[in-house]
């Protein structure tokens, strides 16, 4: 865990990293508060508010009486949602950095072509 970020925070971004990386499913179930709070040895309050910032943005649903589910088409909305992040995060900041430095758009493709092939 990293303890600069809350903890709830950490577990909604591990789901989210399951479902990209296939581990889980859509329409899957996933593992109850309880068990996310036995694993991380936290309060089940706090691993249901992980939960629920999934649920809030349409990525997990709940069954009644079953548990949370992934939602179908959670997997396209989370890579939209991240390449949207990474855009903002990395690349801006990225093609900002080469403006001052007066790196031209084809000169950092070729320099990230580059990092590519190795």
């Amino acid at each position: 865990m990293d303890e600069s970020r809350p903890i709830f925070v950490q577990i909604a971004e591990q789901i989210e990293n399951d479902i990209l990386g296939g581990t889980l499913a859509e329409e899957s179930q996933v593992p109850s508060t309880n068990e996310f709070a036995a694993f991380y040895r936290i309060n089940p309050a706090t691993a249901g508010k992980g939960v629920n910032i999934l649920v809030d943005d349409g990525i997990l649903y709940k069954k009644r009486g079953i548990g949370m589910f992934v939602a179908e088409g959670s997997r396209a909305r989370l890579v939209a949602k991240r390449r949207d992040q990474f855009q903002s995060e990395y690349v801006r900041p990225l093609v900002a950095e080469a403006g001052k430095l007066g790196i031209s758009a084809a000169a950092l493709a070729d320099m990230i072509r580059e990092e590519t092939a190795e």
